[in-house]
């Protein structure tokens, strides 16, 4: 066991055999086994503004890493061997090949352990020797560094003939020569755990689909908080031969309950979302790589890593995660439920205004009575109250615990039966009282048909903007939201009402719109209807939210994990 010191890409640290460092020059086998990471290879490690970054896989960037701490230059190997020929990545064999031409020819193969060790037949000693291959002391080896969340890679060798220039998947079938592992970690970032955390708050399910050993994948699984299937207290990792003995039904159920998935195939990740979908869950898909294509394009929201990902992945996804980290994930989440949560007010907000002016209108006909307000009159609300009041409610900021809501249903409409039945009351409310106020003015007060029906005009945009304050939110109180979290709306409402003042005292006004002043106790009434239809919402709003809380408090049977 030799311990590699240093973080990240930063080419500084030096290998150590417990408290000393390592001789090199006395392990033949470690020596090809860092040779074998550096050159059968695809990605490359550089410096860019002071900080060190990979091209290509973070995985062979480690391994590029470790080769030159231990003082082996990729150019001066690979000008000793240069690379022939190569057998790419595939998830099908799990494995990567080169073949070197040079001082000697020689393949080097990487991949997953399972793979590598079924294609040798021996292993290599310190000193160069050959000895049997002793396979359970291997897979010891790996199980006790998966089970501590590390990545491990198998490495083997072959001489190959000089006359050689290409190779194929029969040249590294069988009798290859094991050189070693190696073993690395990327621990999860604090801003990942913190973000599964929130997306299992929201109810939304997370699922590692990993070509990692399933010790190492239930490890970090672990580690960043995923709930699932458990056995004796550690997460259940399946992997791609123990899916294959599962027919596509009961698929169904392990994809629900299991929450990690290793050594999958990519035929067995478009299995895994069609399994969900199958369950009506509404499925975001991850992937970087060629083979991530069929499942990417079969999810409902496929989602490509930016920095990783192929043109191959970026093509079949739908949306493209530019720094390929988790938490933009639920940052856009996040976004999303405030923007369709502003969305929905704007919708509650224009809907019973809209439906109060019709009513009076209506009510009007029915009665037989000169209508409230004239068509110019409602030409001027909508162009007004649209822009000044309702727009405001686009700049409402994201509820708290709007991430602690379960994912709403994709079949549920937008306006919902409480939301309905809100609609109705403020409109009817709204019909109330400005069709009250219009008469009582008329009949009781004396005033002229102009007085009335600016009067009527007045009331509909004072309640529209009383009602504004109660749609920044539709269940929470305003102090739970912050009385001034949005200035927006006041500014709104302020400018709303300097128009609208204009409307009823500047005589140009009087003569366009044909309306007339008003006198302060009817200035007071207006303000006094629009303080009682708050009211009524806000009782309303509380006893709706009570409602939520309490079957929020409700114990919910939860599908028994073994």
């Amino acid at each position: 066991m030799y311990q590699v010191e240093g973080l990240g890409y930063r080419p500084e640290g030096q290998i150590r055999c417990g408290q000393e460092v390592a001789d090199l020059t006395s392990n033949r086998a470690l020596q090809l086994c860092l040779h074998a990471g550096l050159l059968c290879n695809d990605s490359a490690v550089k410096e860019k503004e002071g900080k060190w970054i990979v091209e290509g896989d973070p995985t062979e960037g480690a391994l590029l890493v470790a080769a030159g701490k231990a003082g082996f230059q990729r150019t001066q190997l690979e000008e000793a061997y240069p690379r022939l020929d190569t057998i790419p990545f595939e998830s099908h064999y799990q494995y990567m090949a080169t073949l070197h031409g040079g001082v000697r020819a020689v393949i080097y193969l990487k991949g997953s352990v399972e793979a590598v060790l079924e294609r040798c037949a021996k292993s290599m000693q310190a000193n160069g020797d050959l000895a049997p291959l002793d396979k359970a002391v291997i897979m010891h080896q790996v199980e006790t560094m998966a089970n501590e969340g590390m990545r491990v890679l198998a490495f083997a060798t072959a001489d190959a003939p000089a006359t050689l220039a290409a190779i194929s998947h029969d040249y590294t079938s069988r009798d290859l020569v094991f050189l070693g592992l190696q073993a690395m970690i990327d621990p999860p970032r604090q801003e990942a755990i913190e973000a599964v955390r929130l997306c299992q708050a929201a109810g939304i399910d997370v699922k590692m689909i990993t070509g990692d050993h399933a010790a190492t994948a239930a490890a970090i699984a672990g580690e960043i908080g995923l709930k699932g299937r458990q056995h004796n207290g550690k997460l259940v990792a399946l992997t791609g031969k123990e899916l294959q003995q599962i027919d596509d039904k009961t698929l169904e159920e392990v994809a629900e309950t299991t929450s990690v998935f290793a050594r999958v195939s990519p035929d067995q990740k478009l299995r895994l979302v069609k399994a969900l979908q199958a369950r009506d869950r509404v499925v975001a898909m991850t992937g970087d790589g060629v083979n991530d294509a069929p499942a990417l394009k079969q999810a409902n929201i496929g989602i490509a890593m930016g920095i990783t990902g192929t043109d191959v992945a970026k093509d079949a996804a739908d949306m493209v995660l530019t720094d390929d980290n988790f938490s933009s994930i639920e940052g856009a989440v996040e976004e999303g439920r405030g923007v369709f949560d502003n969305l929905t007010k704007f919708i509650v907000w224009t809907l019973p205004t809209n439906l109060g002016e019709g009513l009076t209108i209506l009510a009007a006909i029915a009665f037989g009575t000169q209508l409230p307000v004239q068509p110019i009159h409602i030409l001027w609300i909508n162009m007004t109250t649209a822009v000044l009041l309702g727009l405001t409610l686009a700049f409402e900021p994201r509820e708290p615990g709007i991430m602690d809501r379960p994912p709403r249903p994709a079949s549920e409409p937008i306006l919902t039966r409480d939301l309905i039945m809100r609609t109705l009351l403020v409109g009817v409310l709204m019909l109330v009282a400005t069709f009250g106020l219009y008469l009582y003015e008329r009949r009781y007060q004396g005033a002229s048909l102009a007085e009335a029906q600016t009067m009527a005009t007045t009331v509909l945009i004072v309640l529209e903007a009383f009602y504004l304050l109660s749609c920044r939110s539709l269940v929470r109180p305003t102090q739970e939201v912050g009385y001034f979290s949005n200035m927006w709306v006041y500014y709104g409402i302020a400018a709303m009402l300097a128009l609208q003042a204009a409307f009823i005292y500047v005589p140009f006004m009087n003569t366009l719109f044909s309306s007339a002043p008003l006198n302060a106790p009817q200035l007071l009434r207006i303000l006094g209807a629009g303080l009682v239809l708050w009211l009524i919402v806000s009782v309303e709003k509380h006893l709706r939210f009570r409602s939520l809380v309490r079957s929020a408090r409700q114990p919910r049977t939860l599908p028994a994990v073994g």
